[in-house]
């Protein structure tokens, strides 16, 4: 985590990044909302953002009472990669700016662009285990 945040005040930021911003960093985005609530601050962005969010990605949150529909996707910029403390990444490559005292993570996960339901949920439920994961390490 960045040395310029106080850790009893600000509370943590992260920040997703996939190419489209349309499927696996906005599903992430979700669940830390859900999980973590106001205890982590959440952005995600994309190197290349589609024109919308991947629907199925949408019916896969939607199964498990997440919303995300408002969400757009957005271009990926080095301020908010500056502005994170933790920066996971999910398949954008050399996309992503690099700045020293951020926390980098890269998670493997297969893009569900063009995947029907059934293996969106495997996707989906491999990045809740994983937000669980990076909520019990930050609050």
């Amino acid at each position: 985590m960045s040395a310029r945040r106080d850790r009893d005040t600000t509370p943590p930021q992260v920040l997703f990044v996939c190419v489209h911003n349309a499927g696996r960093s906005q599903m992430a985005a979700g669940f830390l909302r859900h999980i973590a609530g106001d205890r982590i601050r959440v952005r995600s962005a994309g190197s290349l953002p589609a024109d919308r969010i991947n629907p199925i990605a949408v019916e896969a949150m939607a199964e498990l009472g997440i919303d995300i529909t408002a969400e757009a996707p957005k271009v990926l910029t080095a301020d908010a990669v500056q502005a994170s403390d933790v920066v996971v990444t999910m398949g954008c490559g050399d996309a992503c700016p690099f700045f020293p005292g951020r926390r980098y993570e890269d998670w493997q996960l297969d893009d569900p662009a063009g995947q029907g339901i059934e293996a969106v949920r495997s996707i989906r439920d491999e990045i809740r285990t994983r937000i669980e994961q990076l909520v019990s390490e930050l609050v």
